[in-house]
Formats: C-alpha cells, sequence, structure tokens
C-alpha cells in the first residue's frame, strides 16, 4: 500500500494547494475533497471548530462544522488546537470507528500534514469572514456605520442612491420600556424592531445601529409605507415564543434624496437626517419629520446662537428681570420670580429664541447658575440697603440633575455672596421618569434641609403629578395657567371640581399654593373662589427689569384698580 498511499497522499495535497489558490472558493469540490480522504485513511468522522478569541471559545460562543461523518465512530484518532497571530482559536478533531486497525507512523504523519493545511485553509476563510463580522458589526451583531458608509460608497458608485429614502430613528420613550420589562428584554425589543425594520427594508437598503436606541439607513420608496407603519408603532416581542411584546414607536428623520444624486461624503446624507431626526425627537411618538432647506437655515441660526452665548455670557449680557408674586387679598408682593432676558445691541431676545438652544447641549445649567449667582448679588445689596427683601424663585433646569453634586453648587452660590437661605427659592419642573424622580427627590430633600425653599413648576402638566407632591417635600406648588378652568361660571364643571380638590389637597398638605399667568378679573376670581390667595401675571406686572421691581417692591402694595 506503501506506493499508492504516498501517490494519494500527493494527490490530496495538489488539489488542496489548487483549492486555496482559487479566487472563488469551490465548496462542492471541498467536500468531495475532504470524503476522499477521510474515505482513504478510513476515518468515521472530521470535526472543525473556529472561536474568534480564546473567550468566546471558554463560552463556547462560535462555529462547529461537522465536515465529514459515515455515522460509524467516534473514537478520536486526532485532536489539534491552533491560536492563531490574531488570538482565533481553531480546533480539529478527527475521528475513527471503535475497532478498527492501527495507524502506521507514516499515516500519522500524512493526516497530521493534510488537517493542517485544511484547517490553515478553511480558519483562514472563516478569519476573512471575521473580520468582515469585526469591522462591519459591532460586538452585539447589529451592522454599524462602516458597514452604512461601504453601501452608500458602493450605491453611490453605481449611480443607484438617487430617490432613495435615508433615515434616523429614535425609539421614543424607550427608558420607560427599559423600568418596565428590565434592561435584558429591553435588548432583545432594541434587536427584535432592527430586525423587523431590516426585513421590511429587505435588498433595497441597510439599517445599522448607531447606538442605544439610533438607527440609521436608507430604503427604497417602494417600501415606504411598511416602515413608515413600523415607525409610527409597533408590537415588538421579547420572549422566544413571542407571546411576551411591547409597543415601540420611533421619531424619526427622513431625507428624500433627489433623483439623480451623487454623494461626495456620508456627510451629505448624515446632517440632513440628524436635522430632521432632532426636530422629530421634538414632536409626539411617531412622528416624521421630513428634511427641508428650512431646518439648515434653523440649524444655522441654532450654531449661531450657541456660539454667540459664550461671549454674551462673559460681557453679562444677560439680565435678571423679577416678576412679583402678589398676595390677591392684600395686594403686597410676597415674593418674585427670576426670569432671564437677552439684552443684545439694546435690544431685548425673547427667551424662547434662545433658552431651548441652550438646552440642547446643557448650556443652560452654566446659564441657570450665572442667574442664581446674580439673584443673590441683588438680594444681599437690598439687605445692606436696609430694604424689606421678599424671597426669590430662581429656575432650574431638569438638565442639573444629571449632576451629583448639583446641591453642593447650588449652596456653593448662595453663600458665597452671605444671602439667608430662607430669601431663595429654587424652582425645578415635574418629571415623569423614575432616574429623575429619584435624583429630584434627593435634591429637594438637600434643599430643605438647608432651609432653601423649594417649588415644583408647572404643576399640572405632567403625568405624575400627585405622587410628585406626596412623594417630595415641596414647599411651594406652582400651577400652570392651563390648569385654571376655563369655564369660570360652571362651578360643577370637571375643571372646576379637579382645580377646587387639588388645590385645597395641596394646601392641607401645607404647600404654599402659587397661580402662574394669571391675567384676568375672572382668573383672579377664581382663585379668590378656591382660596388660593397668590397670583403671577400680567394682571399684576409683566417681568419687570431689576430697577422697576425695586420701586415695586420698595411700594409693597399693588393699588386697587
Amino acid at each position: 500500500m506503501g506506493g499508492n498511499n504516498r501517490d494519494k497522499y500527493i494527490e490530496f495535497i495538489r488539489r488542496l494547494v489548487d483549492l486555496t489558490h482559487s479566487e472563488i472558493f469551490d465548496h462542492e469540490k471541498y467536500k468531495v475533497l475532504i470524503a476522499d480522504i477521510c474515505h482513504h485513511y478510513r476515518l468515521a468522522k472530521g470535526v472543525t471548530e473556529f472561536y474568534p478569541t480564546p473567550r468566546m471559545e471558554m463560552m463556547k460562543q462560535g462555529e462547529v462544522f461537522c465536515d465529514f461523518d459515515n455515522g460509524k465512530g467516534e473514537k478520536i484518532l486526532y485532536h489539534l488546537r491552533i491560536v492563531s497571530q490574531t488570538k482565533a482559536v481553531i480546533i480539529g478533531t478527527l475521528y475513527v470507528e471503535d475497532n478498527d486497525e492501527d495507524w502506521t507512523g507514516e499515516e500519522m504523519e500524512q493526516l497530521d500534514t493534510l488537517f493542517r493545511i485544511i484547517i490553515g485553509f478553511v480558519s483562514r476563510k472563516r478569519l476573512i469572514r471575521t473580520v468582515e463580522d469585526f469591522g462591519f458589526h459591532d460586538i452585539e451583531g447589529y451592522r454599524n456605520f462602516r458597514a452604512f458608509a461601504r453601501y452608500l460608497d458602493i450605491t453611490n458608485s453605481e449611480n443607484r442612491l438617487g430617490g432613495k429614502i435615508a433615515f434616523l430613528f429614535d425609539l421614543h420613550n424607550f427608558g420607560i420600556v427599559n423600568q418596565e420589562i428590565g434592561r435584558k428584554n429591553g435588548d432583545k425589543v432594541l434587536l427584535n424592531f432592527y430586525h423587523m425594520v431590516e426585513k421590511a427594508i429587505g435588498d433595497t437598503g441597510i439599517i445599522i445601529r448607531l447606538g442605544g436606541d439610533k438607527y440609521i439607513g436608507v430604503f427604497d420608496r417602494k417600501v415606504k409605507r411598511e416602515v413608515f407603519e413600523l415607525i409610527s408603532g409597533a408590537n415588538v416581542p421579547y420572549d422566544d415564543a413571542g407571546e411576551k411584546s411591547v409597543r415601540v414607536s420611533a421619531a424619526a428623520g427622513i431625507y428624500m434624496l433627489p433623483n439623480p444624486f451623487m454623494m461626495k461624503s456620508p456627510g451629505d446624507i448624515m446632517d440632513k437626517i440628524m436635522i430632521a431626526g432632532n426636530a422629530a425627537k421634538r414632536e409626539t411618538e411617531g412622528a416624521i419629520v421630513i428634511y427641508d432647506d428650512k431646518m439648515k437655515a434653523e440649524k444655522d441660526r441654532v450654531k449661531k446662537v450657541q456660539t454667540e452665548y459664550k461671549k454674551a455670557l462673559e460681557k453679562e449680557e444677560f439680565l435678571v428681570y423679577y416678576q412679583p408674586k402678589v398676595d390677591i387679598v392684600t395686594r403686597k408682593i410676597v415674593g418674585a420670580e427670576a426670569l432671564c432676558r437677552w439684552m443684545k445691541k439694546g435690544k431685548i431676545v425673547p427667551p424662547m429664541e434662545f433658552i431651548p438652544i441652550l438646552e440642547i447641549n446643557n448650556d443652560i445649567c452654566e446659564l441657570d447658575f450665572y442667574m442664581l449667582d446674580h439673584v443673590c448679588r441683588d438680594i444681599r445689596r437690598w439687605l445692606d440697603e436696609g430694604r424689606e427683601v421678599v424671597r426669590v424663585s430662581v429656575n432650574m433646569s431638569r438638565k442639573h440633575l444629571v449632576d451629583v453634586d448639583l446641591l453642593d453648587h447650588i449652596m456653593a452660590i448662595i453663600d458665597r455672596n452671605n444671602v439667608p437661605h430662607e430669601y431663595i427659592e429654587i424652582e425645578l419642573t415635574e418629571t415623569t421618569t423614575d432616574v429623575f424622580f429619584r435624583d429630584l427627590k434627593r435634591v429637594v430633600s438637600g434643599l430643605q434641609e438647608q432651609g432653601v425653599w423649594t417649588a415644583v413648576d408647572d404643576f399640572g402638566m405632567g403625568y405624575s403629578s400627585l405622587n410628585l407632591i406626596r412623594e417630595i417635600p415641596w414647599n411651594v406648588l406652582k400651577v400652570d395657567k392651563n390648569f385654571v378652568p376655563k369655564n369660570m361660571n360652571d362651578e360643577r364643571s370637571i375643571d372646576n371640581l379637579m382645580f377646587k380638590h387639588v388645590i385645597s389637597l395641596a394646601q392641607d398638605m401645607g404647600l404654599e399654593c402659587v397661580i402662574e399667568g394669571v391675567e384676568t378679573v375672572d382668573q383672579l376670581e377664581v382663585l379668590r373662589r378656591n382660596n388660593c390667595n397668590i397670583a403671577q401675571g400680567y394682571f399684576f406686572d409683566r417681568p419687570l427689569p431689576k430697577e422697576e421691581f425695586e420701586y415695586r417692591m420698595d411700594q409693597k402694595i399693588y393699588p386697587e384698580e
């Protein structure tokens, strides 16, 4: 058998070399060759395993292939484990029939050489695919931005991008989903939603995960209805049986690519879907915002405000205006709210033109501290001048709640200006998320311990209002004007009954109630009818420049109309 065995061995080597040098892998030839080798060397089964890393080998997270199996044996003849330079682990195992004859030393040497060539060839093919997976997928299996950029580049080079729809999705309130079903199940929802959109898109485009619950991609207009339906809302399962699911919707920024369209860089598309996506996030759930040129102008305006903000802060262009809070029975000023006004080149910039922009990247937090510092300076000066000073409330954005040292920062500003704590009131807006709720409770409780007053702003506009005043020890309840009954005459209307009982409940709990936005005699009468004595609004005064407010404060009492 020796000469024939050597000839077959050389033939197998030649066939393997031909396969490894072939530009296109011929899987059928590979299967036939493996079967021939196994038959010649009387092997019952051949198995190869591939693991991208040793850790994945320990966790059995890899690929196992049975290259040949005649079903006649499980006795191990040969086992080989190789760790590549990239730390990939390749394992090969050959099995024989239990009662088969022994193999000669020459046969074992030939098998060792052949098997090493086979494993090297197979592992190289798998490593190429692994590099592809690692390069164009994240660690959780989602396609990544490199895959998106490559798809755009290829499709653009083939002149097939024109007319497609580019998108950016943000899942709506996904933090609440994680709270309800747990983060592990939430991750399943993210992946399943991704696959649902991927299936709807099919081979017309691509979807990738940009990170968290944010996805981007492109697709053909012919599948627009299917994709838009998923954005509007879909039941996404999170168990293997598909019996448990949650309703998921997305905020989507859309850019309708013109036809024809030639891309210079992925930024030509990314800039537009990011602008539209940010606009969609400010809308309701399931919102779809389509990019237009007006959005580019808005983006430029936002960038301009953000650029000018720092210099304006340094030059102290932001001024404190004070809006009085008035006891409607005595007509005495009992407090004030500090409101920010931007004096730019002698003109006032309306707050709505810059406050929402500063909230985008947390610049608002710096402005809030600036306002608190300037209020404290004014109060200190008023006290030094012997004025009868009222308590002043200062707004703090909910953006502050991620700051674990917020309490220390607030107290440092107050104490640096040597202001008695009882003259400062911190207004915080109610929140609906559990994470922010816990932080809110921590901050309010800490301020209470320091003798600083706290107020919940815009009460009645959120979904957790009653729980908010039950769980957190506020001093002041600021009721939004939209909560005040519209029908002043029908005391049995739902609006009137709700207002009456909420105010009564708050007062029974010892909370001071302030009604915002009071502008008419009728609104004042509703307050009187419900024993709510403190009003803030244009009926008494607009927000006043510091000098005008000082005059009002010195007068103490508003005259009867």
